[in-house]
């Protein structure tokens, strides 16, 4: 990690009430990227500071209400982070001091770009499995084995359980949301409760995998947890998975829905898609774990990989098409005989372009924003208030619940900025809290806000608030089973 030195240019008071009043406002709306600098100027009680401030929480307040007022979350993060580090220049200017501003956005900066090529391969392979038609295939299957309403309940809970950790939470999340909409169409209390399911159970199996939410790839990212030591979180997410599950199932009736005729066919190359997406995670671990390299150079050339089959598949696509006409027309099978005259050529670049853009400039707005606070002295603050004023176990599990209100990834990359002294176990710990403390409200994750659009009407907040008081139940197991399970990694510091 990047070790700074603060000099302060006047000292310190002993008590200093708005100083302590903006740290109330940080400790709900802080986020920063892994290696923000603190600067040289103490500007955290000069009016450049309280502007600062009272921009980033007027974006973020926006940001929140996207879903009342339907501006997409990446316009007021952008203005406000240009409006940050303008005031930053300004008084770094003015002191005589251009350079170490500049640095500092630079270094700022850096770390985002890390951070969007690694998400943009992601989702271009995520976009290209979905092109194929994978998830089609997966939701189909569901539907025409007539599973009854508990069973589908359970299975697309496990199921996002388990996807999660390689797709990440939002899309399995998506995918399982499609399959219950389709198969339980009317029936609100049903898909009300099985979306709530999804959501926990998303976010628990994305918390014991780098590549299975935000938080977790940037702890991976900085080098705090190494690959193999997510696993260790893995009997705790299963718990905060598995005890709102059980009680949540009780109230299902067990019924069966009105069964549905659905065929979807993989597209050529599917599977093999798959299998080089797997390669990719496994080239980006490889790169971070033997090379001592970015992870982010493994997911480039793993780019690389899908680019080939893309060429691959675009050259042979003529003689592909002419052997599947001349064997449908043997077999006699029409339906998919017509469906060849709907078929395109894969590209890639498509997939890149259908990434979520509004997604990756949030995230740019947020770190840069929040970099900008860090580089002004505030974060400096919050880390002595929150981990010297606390210890740091009440502070993790603090966070957690802050995140179900602000979301988890802002609160992960405060505490990434503070880089607070922590043993190994609490580095997991919050990992862990950050990871499913989101899971308590629909807002305080991304898979909880992408599911109360895609089923919108049928999953609501208060919908999802009416089972908070379980899935707290499964919160503060999760965090006992971790303080258990993993009590000698509280004494290994990194």
């Amino acid at each position: 990690m990047l070790t700074t030195c603060r000099i302060s240019l006047r000292p310190r008071q002993p008590s200093r009430w708005p100083g302590m009043l903006v740290l109330a406002m940080l400790a709900l709306l802080a986020s920063s990227p892994a290696l923000a600098v603190t600067g040289e100027l103490d500007l955290t009680s000069s009016f450049v500071g309280f502007l600062a401030v009272a921009v980033f929480v007027l974006a973020y307040a926006l940001v929140m209400a996207e879903e009342k007022i339907h501006m997409r979350k990446s316009k007021p993060v952008l203005v406000a982070a240009g409006i940050i580090w303008a005031l930053i220049g300004w008084v770094y200017v003015k002191a005589g001091m251009p350079t170490e501003s500049e640095q500092a956005f630079r270094v700022t900066l850096l770390e985002f770009t890390e951070l969007m090529l690694f998400l943009l391969v992601a989702m271009t392979y995520i976009n290209a499995m979905d092109e194929r038609r994978v998830f089609d295939a997966l939701r189909s299957w569901m539907v025409r084995k007539g599973f009854s309403y508990r069973s589908l309940f359970w299975i697309t809970g496990v199921l996002a359980f388990v996807i999660s950790p390689i797709a990440d939470n939002l899309t399995t999340a998506l995918l399982m949301c499609a399959v219950v909409t389709k198969v339980a169409e009317g029936d609100k209390r049903f898909i009300n409760l099985c979306c709530v399911n999804i959501v926990v159970a998303a976010n628990a199996g994305g918390a014991f995998s780098p590549f299975g939410d935000i938080t977790t790839l940037m702890v991976w990212q900085a080098g705090i947890v190494q690959f193999y030591e997510f696993f260790e979180l893995l009997i705790p997410s299963f718990i905060n998975f598995i005890i709102p599950a059980v009680v949540m199932s009780f109230f299902i009736k067990n019924r069966k829905p009105a069964s549905m005729e659905e065929d979807v066919w993989l597209k050529r190359g599917a599977r093999r898609i798959i299998a080089l997406f797997l390669l990719t995670v496994a080239t980006a671990v490889a790169c971070h774990t033997l090379l001592h390299l970015p992870p982010v150079l493994g997911m480039m050339t793993g780019l690389g990989y899908l680019q080939f089959f893309g060429y691959y598949l675009r050259r042979t696509l003529p003689h592909s098409l002419e052997r599947k006409r001349t064997r449908y027309s043997q077999r006699g099978d029409w339906k998919k005989l017509e469906s060849l005259g709907s078929v395109v050529p894969f590209d890639v670049f498509n997939r890149v372009a259908r990434a979520e853009w509004d997604t990756l400039l949030f995230f740019y707005g947020v770190v840069m924003c929040v970099g900008g606070l860090g580089f002004m002295g505030y974060l400096g603050l919050l880390s002595e208030a929150l981990y010297t004023g606390w210890n740091a176990t009440g502070a993790n599990i603090a966070l957690g619940v802050i995140s179900a209100v602000v979301d988890n990834i802002p609160v992960m990359f405060a505490v990434l900025t503070m880089e607070p002294d922590m043993s190994h176990g609490h580095w997991l710990l919050i990992t862990l809290t950050a990871g499913v403390g989101g899971s308590l409200l629909s807002i305080g994750s991304a898979a909880g806000v992408a599911l109360m659009g895609q089923a919108r009407g049928n999953y609501t907040f208060m919908g999802h608030l009416r089972w908070t008081p379980v899935i707290a139940l499964g919160y503060v197991a999760s965090v006992m089973a971790h303080l258990w399970l993993n009590a000698e990694s509280f004494h290994v510091f990194n």
